[in-house]
């Protein structure tokens, strides 16, 4: 009996793990698209704004406010360069 209880209470902590995980990564994407959307809003190249700024915002958890600068609010953000060493981030 023990082990059968055993099995079911490992089982039902790694389910309940999964589901912890994809609701933090829905939360994480909700947030990402909401602050890159205002990020991006005056951008003249919206797509590639918003897809770089959504790479950041997934890496460094943080989008700095206004549509630009203020980058000193998020230093990883900041800090991110791309292979030429220009900023990775709008």
């Amino acid at each position: 009996m023990k082990p059968v209880f055993a099995t079911l209470l490992f089982c039902s902590l790694v389910l309940s793990f999964s589901f912890l995980e994809s609701a933090i990564a829905s939360e994480d994407a909700s947030f990402c698209s909401k602050k890159c959307s205002a990020r991006c809003s005056v951008a003249g190249v919206q797509d590639r704004c918003l897809k770089y700024c959504g790479i950041c915002c997934a890496e460094c958890k943080c989008v700095p406010s206004g549509t630009y600068g203020n980058k000193h609010e998020c230093p990883c953000y900041r800090d991110k360069v791309n292979k030429k060493g220009k900023p990775k981030c709008p």
